[in-house]
């Protein structure tokens, strides 16, 4: 990894309780964001259920994003955001959601051009979303004036390549912090046209169940909710099975995503989803990278729920890289899954491949100190990003982390898009 070559403020790896910061990188673009969606942003009177949608739109450089809003009415005559019907839909199909990294330049400056062919790839790669300002984008873009900026990227990028007639593209945006920081995050969202908030609960480590929940209400006021179970290695805190049923009973929660990395908390999120009453309600993903394929195909029954839980997709920073084989792997895993099929032996074996490509890519062994450079450096290989650099210079690729990638490449070629990233590379980088 190249050294800095210029001071860094100090970074937490951790989404932590900064204040959101929300520098623009056009000033004139976020005046008149602010000004169009005010313009545009329906009272409460006007958000009933039977009236017309509210259309938001955020503007942002030489596009502009616009969304469909639905609201719920609540028994006390006030409202909560809804998902349109076309993005529930698509939500709860399933779909490959990659973790969108951050693209730097040498002076860790926001490389725009790449940040934009990361999109792009994403979108031609067949993943039905993205998610921004998440662990893989770096939770420290928010202590260096960059959130704002990133999600306004994305939005733009996507804004400007999706097509009227075809499914949506699922808009996920990180939300941290406590309360206060992480409510703003999520009007932020919205603002912007975002679909749901993957809400992280790192910042709020010592508080108790009650006050969890207390929390994710706030946000869910302001945007739907993808809930995150985060494995502590990276930042995450342990929740109970009593967290997680009574979570789900929270209205605006639309999805979870499960990534503790462990089997035991991992079925404490399913049996709780399972005990709370809105299991038909809620879509699953995983987010366990070492268990992509495991989770895709599984089936977990409780006593007391009628139906089978699945996951319907992955949101995860495995899929940043090779997505174009991650979306052929999940669109097989589902035929399996939804035909009720048995596991065919070979994509068991896939499945273990693709695990000991994640331990590469991941670092685990070294505590996944270089879990982000690791997928940057895949990345630098195919020539969508110019060099590993991350917001804090300390990170960076363990020692003999490239020799474990080179191994994972040469033993499992047919998991690598490379062809395909190398044939419309320049197109994206346009």
């Amino acid at each position: 990894m190249p050294p800095a070559e210029v001071h860094s403020p100090r970074i937490s790896r951790r989404c932590t309780n900064s204040g959101l910061v929300n520098g623009s990188r056009r000033a004139s673009s976020r005046a008149a964001g602010k000004q169009t969606a005010a313009a545009n942003r329906p009272s409460n009177r006007q958000r009933s259920i039977s009236g017309p949608p509210g259309i938001v739109r955020a503007g942002i450089g030489r596009a502009s994003v616009a969304y469909t809003t639905t609201r719920r009415d609540r028994y006390d005559g006030s409202v909560l955001p809804n998902l349109p019907p076309k993005v529930r839909q698509r939500l709860f199909e399933g779909a490959v959601i990659p973790a969108h990294p951050l693209a730097l330049d040498a002076q860790r400056r926001l490389d725009e051009r790449r940040q934009r062919a990361l999109t792009r790839y994403y979108l031609a790669s067949g993943a039905g979303g993205v998610a921004v300002g998440v662990h893989t984008t770096q939770f420290a873009i928010r202590d260096v004036g960059l959130s704002r900026p990133v999600l306004e990227l994305a939005a733009e990028t996507i804004g400007q390549s999706e097509v009227a007639d075809q499914p949506p593209f699922l808009r996920i945006a990180g939300v941290c912090g406590k309360t206060k920081q992480a409510v703003a995050e999520a009007r932020l969202a919205a603002d912007l046209g975002y679909h749901a908030g993957l809400l992280s609960l790192g910042a709020m480590a010592k508080a108790s169940v009650p006050k969890l929940l207390e929390h994710a209400r706030a946000v869910a006021e302001v945007l739907p909710v993808f809930g995150f179970y985060l494995q502590p290695a990276v930042g995450g805190r342990a929740l109970p099975y009593d967290f997680w049923r009574r979570f789900c009973g929270i209205e605006g929660v639309v999805a979870i995503k499960a990534a503790p990395f462990n089997r035991y908390q991992t079925l404490d999120l399913l049996r709780g989803v399972a005990d709370s009453g809105r299991a038909a309600e809620i879509a699953l993903y995983t987010g366990n990278d070492d268990n992509i394929i495991g989770d895709l195909t599984g089936v977990w029954r409780f006593p007391g729920y009628p139906a089978d839980l699945r996951f319907v997709g992955g949101l995860l920073g495995h899929w940043s890289v090779w997505t174009r084989r991650a979306w052929e792997h999940w669109k097989e895993c589902r035929r399996v899954s939804l035909q009720g099929l048995p596991i065919p032996r070979a994509l068991v074996q896939l499945g273990n491949e693709i695990t000991d490509a994640n331990a590469a890519f991941f670092d685990p062994h070294n505590g996944f100190h270089g879990c982000i450079a690791g997928l940057h450096e895949v990345l630098r290989r195919q020539g969508l990003l110019e060099g590993l650099w991350t917001l804090d210079p300390n990170e960076g690729l363990s020692r003999g982390q490239s020799a474990e990638i080179d191994r994972v490449y040469a033993a499992y070629p047919h998991l690598a898009d490379d062809l395909f990233v190398a044939e419309h590379r320049d197109r994206w980088l346009s």
